[in-house]
């Protein structure tokens, strides 16, 4: 990883879009309509969700944020460019959002991922976080893991 730089970012700037079409582009692979909860860019706007890009000079590396729940946090599309994993970009994006919803004195940090990400269960696992039964609006569907992080 060389220098990146993590701003808070509108949904809808062309960094922030190419970024979540990727990620719509290889969940969509992955998981059937119905099982995929990612928020659309038009979700995070009016959700208000606290969206970050992280660049590398002026190439978007990673996106994420998180929405502000009823009393936690929730990460929402963190994704990195395919090209550019396993080089800590995640690691940098997560951290960001957790010190910005401490900031906001969010208590928790939780997510929702699936069984065929088994990548990012083990990322989310190695970034402290554990598993935890269906929250909020979610329920068990036999594809969803639920975790969550003491902040």
């Amino acid at each position: 990883m060389t220098t990146l730089e993590i701003t808070r970012t509108d949904p809808m700037h062309p960094d922030a879009l190419a970024l979540i079409d990727g990620s719509e582009r290889e969940q969509s692979a992955l998981y059937p309509p119905h099982l995929r909860y990612a928020f659309s860019p038009q979700q995070l706007v009016d959700g208000d969700v606290r969206f970050f890009v992280g660049r590398d000079g002026p190439t978007p590396i990673v996106c994420g944020g998180y929405a502000v729940c009823d009393g936690y946090g929730e990460l929402k599309r963190i994704f990195v460019a395919k090209n550019h994993r396993g080089q800590g970009w995640a690691d940098a994006l997560v951290t960001a959002c957790e010190t910005t919803a401490r900031a906001e004195a969010l208590p928790l940090m939780r997510l929702e991922t699936g069984l065929a990400s088994p990548a990012a269960i083990a990322f989310y696992t190695r970034m402290g976080y554990t598993q935890i039964g269906p929250f909020g609006a979610y329920t068990e569907n036999g594809s969803s893991v639920f975790m969550e992080k003491t902040l």
